[in-house]
């Protein structure tokens, strides 16, 4: 069996953790301080960041959701705030987190209505590099898996594009879990983005287009598909010239904010569909946001080619193992 949950989420966190140590680095330090990027190793010990926390806390959330009935917005967004809390309050919670996480999670935590702790200004990356989760939990209607992924960043990032990018983050792990072939994804994703630019998820995300001031909920929502749209075709025209030695941010953006994460993690898999391990060590060796990146990059990878996709040796070493496989597990079954 393919097992693509258990490689997506694995391949999150070995990426995860490769791009750890080059994260706030430019590529010659990387270079530098690794060596060269193909012959890049796994730290020892293979220790994850907050992407990996979240994707985690996320995972749970949807577990304990879907546990009690059929996924629908408050039963979602109940159990997903109270994961993310613990996880704001936890001491594992050291590894360089986002501030808008930090200050919306803060918010999470008293009587306040989750729109009005979503930060609607921010796009970050936080968005999307915990989204693949709703990608790989089966049996959703494409509605359920569009809200449900916009809902997840609304509660701490509410820009559109922060909306918007963790919907296709989430839509492109679902496809290629499905069989999608690598070389039409960003043909689909382009349709996808355009289908879905005015359409608002009111069910499942309420009134938070009034906190951003918007003419109206299709106006608040087209932005971040449009800005979704512009790195999409900067992602197109960078693989009409593949350019594998050259750093991925130069043509997609650094990936700090959600977009250009997406865009940017996708071009590193792109490059080396059938070479998993590559495609991971190319993510974590870019002058912007390389845990974030890779651990996209390893979503899409292990998504697209199973549990097999990555060495034994490196999958027995990541950290929160137990809980990665456990999940992944779940979902494949």
């Amino acid at each position: 069996m393919k097992q693509p949950a258990t490689g997506a989420l694995v391949g999150l966190a070995l990426g995860d953790a490769l791009g750890f140590p080059t994260e706030f680095n430019d590529v010659p330090s990387i270079l530098a301080k690794c060596g060269p990027w193909r012959e890049m190793e796994l730290p020892a010990p293979a220790i994850v960041t907050d992407d990996t926390q979240m994707t985690l806390a996320l995972g749970r959330g949807i577990r304990t959701a879907m546990d009690r009935g059929v996924l629908g917005p408050p039963r979602l967004a109940r159990p997903v705030r109270e994961e993310f809390v613990d996880w704001y309050h936890s001491p594992e919670n050291n590894r360089a987190p986002g501030r808008t996480c930090m200050v919306a999670c803060r918010l999470l935590d008293s009587d306040l209505p989750w729109q009005q702790a979503s930060q609607v200004g921010s796009k970050g990356c936080g968005a999307n590099m915990r989204v693949a989760p709703v990608g790989l939990v089966p049996g959703l209607s494409g509605e359920q898996r569009a809200g449900a992924a916009q809902l997840q960043s609304a509660l701490t990032h509410g820009h559109p594009t922060a909306l918007a990018a963790s919907d296709l983050t989430a839509h492109a792990v679902y496809l290629l879990a499905q069989g999608a072939e690598p070389t039409g994804l960003v043909g689909l994703l382009r349709s996808y983005a355009y289908e879905n630019r005015t359409r608002y998820h009111e069910r499942w995300l309420g009134d938070l287009w009034t906190h951003a001031h918007d003419a109206s909920p299709e106006v608040f929502i087209a932005r971040g598909w449009d800005e979704c749209l512009a790195v999409l075709e900067r992602l197109a025209e960078a693989l009409r010239s593949p350019s594998p030695e050259t750093d991925p941010c130069l043509a997609t953006g650094d990936g700090w904010i959600a977009e250009e994460a997406l865009a940017t993690a996708l071009l590193c898999f792109l490059l080396f569909p059938g070479e998993p391990v590559t495609a991971l060590r190319r993510a974590a060796c870019t002058k912007g946001d390389s845990d974030s990146i890779a651990c996209l990059a390893g979503a899409f990878a292990g998504a697209h080619l199973g549990a097999g996709a990555w060495p034994a040796e490196w999958a027995e070493r990541i950290e929160y193992k137990s809980e990665l496989l456990g999940l992944g597990a779940l979902w494949d079954a």
